[in-house]
């Protein structure tokens, strides 16, 4: 049983609208127990309604671990019942990540394994420390990812790649990952950080209007067919003409001066 209060479990912090949320259970590898996912659920739940937010950076908290997935100790004395709800909550979860309306980057600090991996997954951007690792590894546990990780790695990496991946458990470097565009960039560990918040800050300078309607117009029309993706695109641009952000843009540019977006 972990000593900390629940919440305490997961920790959230905001920084010049940039929210960062850390997975707080460094001794035990940052798993994925019932009680920090349910410290999860509730800070994301929160942070889906925050407009002052533009970008989430979600980490692990410690250096050796992003999210080594579910707590295997926690879940082996679970029932089939129990197990059943420990993965819906993993997966309630996950997509709560997914779902958040701004854009969320991945900064992977250290090993990533199943469910870790997944988190990164549904985050649109990742950032990996040189030494992290990560895989779905479930299939050596005789089960399956279980929270979105057969579906959206072979979305990310192309289908041939993600079946070795997950038919094999492996567990792969950082470079790895990055060659098969499973990360988008590696940094040195001690730059792990400064380099996500320094992404974080380069998208947050945009339209925030703008950047949660890019995120929904590739989110809703990736799956689609062409025509129909255009039509999202379509529908979400329409929301952002009558922005005041749109107009200061225009301003700014004829002023010659950065822009004072304000999210209205």
């Amino acid at each position: 049983m972990d000593e900390t209060q629940p919440l305490e479990l997961a920790t959230l912090s905001v920084a010049d609208e940039i929210a960062t949320l850390t997975l707080n259970r460094p001794t035990q590898a940052n798993a994925l127990s019932r009680g920090l996912l349910l410290a999860l659920h509730e800070h994301l739940l929160a942070l889906t309604y925050r407009a002052d937010i533009r970008v989430l950076i979600m980490t692990g908290a410690g250096q050796k671990a992003f999210c080594a997935g579910a707590d295997l100790k926690e879940r082996r004395g679970m029932s089939e019942t129990e197990v059943r709800r420990a993965v819906g909550l993993i997966r309630t979860t996950v997509e709560d990540v997914a779902r958040l309306p701004f854009p969320t980057i991945a900064a992977v600090n250290g090993v990533a394994f199943g469910g870790g991996t997944e988190l990164a997954l549904a985050c649109d951007l990742r950032v990996a420390a040189a030494s992290a690792k990560l895989g779905l590894t479930e299939t050596s546990l005789a089960i399956i990812p279980g929270a979105g990780g057969t579906q959206r790695l072979p979305r990310l990496v192309g289908l041939a790649k993600a079946k070795e991946l997950v038919y094999t458990a492996r567990r792969i470097a950082a470079s790895t990952a990055l060659e098969i565009g499973l990360v988008n960039r590696v940094v040195p560990d001690d730059q792990l950080m400064n380099e996500s918040v320094t992404l974080a800050r380069e998208i947050a300078a945009n339209g925030p209007i703008a950047l949660r309607q890019a995120k929904f117009a590739m989110d809703r029309g990736f799956d689609l067919s062409l025509e129909a993706g255009l039509a999202v695109e379509s529908k979400a641009y329409e929301l952002v003409i009558p922005t005041e952000d749109r107009v200061e843009a225009l301003q700014a540019f004829a002023e010659k001066r950065p822009p004072q977006f304000r999210g209205r």
